[in-house]
């Protein structure tokens, strides 16, 4: 999955596709590169964001989602009016950072075919790396999405639909996030696909000193382990670079 940052804050890339065409091309270069899927996303989910307006969230995402119609595209979006709009312009995932918790939004996917992918966060962007705090960060996560997974099915829509995201960063230490990535074969257990989202994350610069455009190695070696975790969808800035790491790793398991 390769990612389409289409806003002017976004911790990695923030404004460099923020104009429609530039994100179209970027989209069509990460395909080139490897990508089965884009995520094309209009509304910064970094720490420390502040939501954006919906009219303006359509605006940066649909002229894209548009430029991009003969590709699987995936939209990153916590609102259901949002949700609605982009499955009526084609697009073919759906990625909640809420996993769908937001008042009407199973009612928005429910009568759809599209792909779905729940995430877990504790708090909002605004304020989720303040202080986050578990009990057990893989009991709890991995209770959430379960809980998720039953909502929509109780809504009709099929676990076949369904991949699921530990949310990685998004409430979470770097002692959370490095023991979700040991422990993350026990989320293959929900029976869904699972999604990892380590590329650039502020957690792999704790470790490194690395700057954000600095983390490639980084990412790469954090991909490796999710794929050794069973992770089968890897959600990246750098499609080539990950695509070498996915070739070697098949390799080497025969």
């Amino acid at each position: 999955m390769g990612v389409v940052n289409v806003t002017p804050d976004s911790f990695s890339d923030g404004g460099r596709f923020l104009d429609p065409l530039a994100a179209i091309a970027h989209g069509r270069r990460l395909r080139e590169e490897g990508a089965d899927i884009l995520d094309v996303g209009g509304e910064s989910s970094r720490p420390g964001a502040q939501a954006v307006a919906e009219q303006e969230e359509l605006d940066r995402v649909v002229p894209v989602l548009r430029g991009l119609k003969d590709v699987p595209v995936s939209v990153d979006t916590r609102r259901p009016s949002v949700m609605r709009a982009v499955l009526l312009e084609g697009a073919s995932m759906i990625n909640d950072i809420e996993a769908l918790s937001a008042p009407g939004a199973l009612e928005a996917v429910a009568t759809s075919d599209c792909a779905l992918c729940l995430m877990h966060k504790q708090g909002d962007p605004a304020t989720m790396q303040q202080n986050p705090r578990y009990q057990d960060v893989v009991m709890e996560v991995k209770g959430y999405l379960e809980e998720r997974i039953t909502a929509c099915e109780s809504k009709g829509i099929a676990r076949e639909r369904i991949a699921i995201d530990p949310g990685f960063g998004f409430g979470k230490t770097p002692e959370h996030n490095f023991r979700l990535l040991r422990e993350l074969a026990s989320f293959t257990g929900l029976g869904v696909p699972v999604l990892a989202g380590w590329s650039r994350k502020s957690t792999l610069g704790t470790v490194t000193g690395q700057p954000a455009n600095g983390r490639l190695a980084a990412s790469l070696a954090a991909a490796l382990l999710a794929l050794q975790g069973g992770a089968t969808i890897l959600r990246v800035h750098d499609v080539k670079e990950t695509r070498d790491v996915i070739a070697v790793w098949q390799a080497w398991r025969g």
